[in-house]
């Protein structure tokens, strides 16, 4: 793994120091041994910097020859915010999973790639770089910005989109901002009270130690230096052709819930679009056994059915209540 230089540029994510890095990249290792055990590691040259790649996957040689899963995390993390979902989907299928340069992870920024053309030249040459010719993309939060980009910009190597309470469907409104303050505040809270903060703020940082402890030293030693990402208009989503599915948490402070069930299957052809309930901005994280579970139906519905005319003007809206 490239050394992150202690001496960054100052207009790039960067971390403070190579000490609180060190610590950070351990309390990551202790998140990422709650979940199944990378089957390797790689560093693979982008335009844009190093981006490090967590290689997950089945022991079945059929299963090894489907089409991969490719996640992109959240905003100011790293992949190990995967653990919950690692071992299901990489059961089924080659999983890779990208530490986005920029971020809080392994990966080594050396140039800008906030700007949607250059997000999505980044994420079109790391999978190039990984010999993966056709990928199911999964993306949640800002990860889920960038999957629903390539979707638009570069989906020739998309067999289908998952986007988990993504941003680039609105524009990140001062509410959720407060939600981050508050959540990174109250793991700080004594240890009595953060279940019921957990509850209130429907943060699972607070209740599980290993991502407390990550979530507070990241914020200590990694200064992320990229703004917010702007929304797709209704020209640019209706312009999206891949197989597309839309998981938003009821309570969810990033995006209106219901605008975009009603929004995003009518303008993306044959967009699902579902609210889980009892959850806010990470499904995928209080829900993994179900949000795994139709991930995979998902995509299995979508190698399966290779015959569908994505031009259709037909939409499904699912809702579910678990």
């Amino acid at each position: 793994m490239p050394e992150n230089p202690t001496r960054a540029r100052g207009d790039l994510g960067h971390y403070v120091n190579d000490a609180l890095r060190d610590r950070y990249f351990a309390a990551c290792d202790a998140l990422y041994a709650l979940g199944e055990p990378a089957r390797s590691e790689a560093d693979v040259e982008t335009s844009f910097g190093t981006t490090h790649v967590y290689r997950y996957g089945p022991t079945d040689p059929a299963a090894e020859s489907r089409t991969p899963v490719v996640l992109i995390h959240g905003s100011g993390g790293c992949s190990a915010q995967w653990y919950p979902n690692t071992r299901a989907l990489g059961a089924e299928r080659p999983v890779y999973a990208l530490d986005t340069p920029g971020d809080a992870g392994r990966s080594v920024q050396r140039e800008h790639m906030w700007q949607p053309e250059r997000a999505a030249q980044w994420l079109d040459e790391a999978l190039d770089a990984l010999g993966l010719d056709r990928v199911h993309l999964v993306g949640s939060s800002y990860g889920g910005w960038l999957v629903i980009n390539q979707a638009h910009l570069r989906p020739g190597r998309l067999a289908s989109v998952v986007a988990l309470d993504p941003g680039g469907l609105e524009k990140v409104g001062l509410r959720f901002f407060a939600w981050i303050f508050a959540s990174l505040f109250a793991t700080f809270a004594p240890k009595a009270l953060r279940p019921r903060l957990a509850a209130w703020l429907e943060q699972p940082v607070l209740v599980v130690p290993e991502l407390r402890a990550m979530a507070q030293l990241r914020a200590r030693a990694f200064r992320m230096r990229r703004p917010a990402p702007l929304p797709l208009s209704d020209e640019e989503l209706a312009s999206i052709r891949t197989p597309f599915y839309l998981v938003m948490g009821k309570r969810s402070l990033l995006v209106h819930p219901q605008r975009q069930l009603e929004r995003v299957p009518r303008l993306i052809p044959g967009a699902r679009a579902e609210i889980v309930a009892a959850t806010g901005h990470a499904p995928q994280m209080d829900h993994p056994d179900l949000l795994n579970a139709r991930m995979l139906s998902f995509m299995d519905d979508t190698d399966t059915d290779t015959d569908t005319d994505t031009d259709t003007d037909s939409a499904t809206a699912l809702r579910s209540g678990q």
